[in-house]
């Protein structure tokens, strides 16, 4: 077939159908009908010469040629999303672009939140779709339908571009009512309480990873699926509670708590901003990286 008579949407469709193994699940990842991808599957069914996927069992499996086009079909539509989008002038003031991004509670309380106050006036228009941490962001981010990811260092994988936003450390939080707080915090004390812990996917948080992996002694009482759900089960407790020192601060302006610093080593976190290396030029994302950079600065403690 000519080049000519392609439609090159059939290889955003091909990448799609092909990591889903599913035709319903493509249809809503591109907001298509299920009828308008199967026809989509059929012509590229007919472009390539191919079954790209069969039907064995309940499932659909890529056929071996489809696999092994896959990576490249995946780079280049990564490559034509960054022509297109350099292409485009980006006016913030004007803009009504979505700009999508992973990042935690955490990030969103003490990063993305304060940012959009000042957003609000220099791109009343710029929409923010924001995405928790999961297992498939990286696969996301490859084939374009992430812009960004805010994590921890040790969470990025890829060859993309990252940087580091900022530094965090963990404090000990507890209830300000606390009568074995008021002076300075034992290790023996820090490990008789009880405390609160976070899980918030497979892949665990850097501070819990760290904990488990250096024969973490807590009594662990209560674990939350949030960040920002650990201040909420401190007041009146005699629990403890490790958490990121910004995170900290904003909750204790809301809540009785009191702040203190850990009585056991532990490491800073690096927190880090990752995007496509085929977008990099784009004149949005460039904007966008610039708000979180200056976010980040004037959130340093």
């Amino acid at each position: 077939m000519r080049l000519d008579r392609f439609d090159l949407n059939l290889l955003v469709a091909f990448d799609i159908l092909v990591e889903e193994r599913n035709v319903t699940r493509a249809a809503k990842r591109l907001n298509l009908t299920q009828s308008a991808m199967s026809a989509a599957l059929r012509r590229l069914r007919e472009a390539f010469s191919d079954e790209i996927l069969v039907q064995h069992g309940k499932k659909m499996i890529p056929t071996a040629s489809a696999l092994s086009l896959a990576p490249e079909i995946s780079g280049v539509v990564a490559d034509l999303r960054g022509i297109i989008a350099r292409g485009l002038s980006f006016d913030p003031a004007h803009s009504q672009r979505i700009f999508r991004i992973v990042a935690s509670d955490y990030v969103t309380t003490v990063l993305i939140g304060p940012m959009l106050e000042r957003m609000q006036k220099s791109a009343p228009g710029v929409r923010i779709e924001i995405t928790l941490p999961r297992n498939d962001i990286h696969g996301r981010l490859e084939d374009g339908e992430l812009d960004f990811i805010v994590a921890p260092e040790r969470f990025l994988e890829g060859p993309h571009p990252r940087e580091l936003l900022f530094e965090e450390r963990h404090v000990v939080v507890g209830w300000s009512g606390n009568p074995m707080l008021q002076e300075p915090l034992t290790e023996d004390y820090y490990y008789s309480a009880g405390h609160v812990a976070v899980s918030v996917s497979r892949d665990g948080t850097f501070i819990e990873n760290h904990l488990r992996e250096h024969g973490d002694r807590r009594r662990i009482e209560i674990i939350c699926a949030a960040f920002s759900q650990v201040a909420w089960m401190l007041p009146g407790t005699t629990r403890l509670a490790l958490m990121h020192e910004r995170l900290a601060k904003v909750m204790a302006s809301r809540l009785p708590l009191r702040i203190l610093n850990a009585p056991i080593e532990l490491p800073v976190m690096r927190e880090m901003l990752q995007y496509h290396h085929a977008r990099s030029a784009d004149t949005g994302l460039i904007w966008f990286r610039d708000q979180l950079r200056d976010a980040a600065a004037d959130r340093i403690v």
